[in-house]
């Protein structure tokens, strides 16, 4: 987890980006259930486990889940900090938006 004093651009981006796709959305959607193995994923989703693994890694590379390792199984669940990033970084803007008067394209 990136402590919110330390979150970039680029962070916030990968982030949303993960969240960009539908079948990210759903397996965000089956974590918030409880932790999943990667089998129940493929099982739910009904993809193959190559296509789920690129998701994942899309997911765990924003940092939006963990993993862990028990016997041959990898366990997925939500990394709800980082979550909290992103609402964090949606709430400052709805709180304190920023408008500069609008001024021609042309000066």
């Amino acid at each position: 987890m990136i402590p919110p004093t330390t979150t970039t651009p680029h962070l916030i981006a990968e982030g949303f980006h993960a969240l960009s796709d539908p079948i990210r959305i759903r397996v965000i959607e089956l974590l918030r259930q409880r932790e999943l193995c990667v089998c129940d994923l493929c099982d739910i989703l009904e993809i193959n486990q190559s296509k789920l693994s690129f998701h994942l890694k899309n997911l765990k590379e924003a940092g939006l889940v963990n993993s862990r390792q028990e016997g041959r199984w990898i366990y997925y669940s939500l990394n709800l900090p980082q979550f909290q990033v992103l609402e964090q970084y949606l709430a400052d803007i709805r709180r304190n938006p920023v408008f500069l008067p609008t001024r021609s394209c042309c000066d």
